[in-house]
């Protein structure tokens, strides 16, 4: 018997299901409407900032916990919109994506034996994250049809062993933008119990239907209890450049570069130097990034909507959950496949967003972060499905 093969902590998750239909949809030449990466391009300005920090030869290591002149504009920019004070130089750690910055923030807060509240259905990394972190991951259901928690059900989640919270708002898979409402909720529970929220606000400028983004640490009490995580992915359509960060209490700060300079050194250094320009953009192009959304979120609902597919509206974000009532589903994988290699549309299984897969095994989760000659096509192949449409 060896013990060269996994760990018992890689046996408690599974495969990234999202990346997974990726690799179906390329493999049957479907239109990928599971993974969420624009298939249009960034703004030139972003692009050309890039080229130039190539040929300007930084090429080589950044301080390990980010450029000074990203931090700062990092820090300048939340400070302007939100009203929030933060230091660059003690508060800010820019991280290889979101995704990264997660996994660090945790490593470096979280202990043995500590739990995390993960709401759900949630963006599939957080459970693993919180094994990997070796915590017990404490799961509360957001509910359909507004995605809303039960605040007793969240209060009874909280006890002497959490440490940690984690608020995707917006929010994937559901759209849901926490209302401030319950945001004060979550706020007066972690200050009761000294919890910490960890918030992935990386949507935050994806919003339609008048919803408003509340930043966590813009709660009162809760700057010095947040870390805030973000990165350029997605407002900027660079999912493939992997730049995020933290906005972290200082006296946190230096356990979060510790991890991330031991996890990945650092972020890809003329991309930092483009992430200057990106976020020194004016305030029409975040204008205009929501409106493009919102416009491919109205076409995509109309689209799989006639296709009887009952969609959750969203408030912010560019996925939209579905139903698959009308399919008469019991099996949300197996219809997901279905989905990809006989009609050649791919989604996400529900499933795979809830702990208890039963939840999700009549949804579906398709993005909309695509050209609007994509959303078309895919219309056109959903005919397949062979139910008639609606009129």
């Amino acid at each position: 018997m060896t013990r060269c093969g996994g760990s018992k902590k890689a046996e408690r998750f599974t495969e990234s299901v999202i990346r997974e239909m990726t690799r179906l949809s390329d493999e049957y030449h479907g239109v990928n409407l599971s993974q969420g990466f624009p298939d249009f391009p960034a703004p030139e300005a972003v692009k050309a900032a890039a080229c130039d920090a190539i040929l300007a030869d930084i090429n080589q290591y950044a301080v390990t916990w980010g450029a000074a002149p990203l931090r700062e504009a990092i820090a300048r920019e939340f400070t302007r919109r939100y009203g929030v004070p933060i230091d660059a130089d003690a508060q800010v750690t820019v991280c290889c994506g979101s995704t990264e910055a997660m996994i660090t923030t945790l490593l470096a807060s979280v202990d043995p034996g500590d739990e995390v509240i993960v709401f759900e259905p949630f963006y599939e990394n957080y459970g693993p994250d919180a094994i990997l972190s070796d915590a017990a991951p404490r799961y509360v259901t957001l509910r359909e049809p507004e995605w809303a928690f039960d605040p007793d059900e969240l209060t009874a989640a909280f006890n002497n062993r959490t440490r940690a919270i984690i608020i995707n708002s917006p929010n994937n898979p559901t759209g849901k933008v926490f209302t401030p409402k319950e945001l004060d909720v979550i706020a007066r529970l972690c200050q009761q119990w000294d919890v910490l929220a960890v918030t992935d606000e990386i949507y935050e400028h994806i919003l339609y239907d008048e919803a408003r983004h509340v930043p966590m640490a813009a709660i009162d009490g809760m700057a010095d209890r947040t870390v805030t995580i973000n990165s350029l992915s997605k407002t900027f359509s660079v999912t493939g450049w992997r730049v995020g960060w933290t906005i972290a209490p200082a006296k946190l700060t230096g356990a979060i570069r510790k991890v991330h300079d031991f996890l990945t050194v650092g972020a890809a250094a003329p991309l930092q130097a483009a992430g200057v320009i990106a976020l020194g953009l004016p305030e029409s192009y975040y204008r205009d990034l929501a409106a493009g959304y919102e416009r491919r979120r109205n076409l995509l609902l109309d689209i799989l909507e006639r296709h009887r597919f009952v969609c959750f509206r969203p408030s912010g974000a560019y996925y939209i959950m579905t139903d698959l009532a009308a399919f008469d589903v019991t099996d949300d994988v197996e219809f997901a496949q279905h989905l990809v290699r006989e009609v050649g549309v791919a989604a996400v299984p529900g499933s795979s967003f809830y702990r208890n897969a039963a939840l999700g095994r009549t949804k579906l989760r398709f993005c909309f972060c695509k050209q609007e000659a994509t959303l078309r096509e895919a219309d056109r192949r959903l005919v397949k499905l062979g139910l008639k449409t609606a009129d």
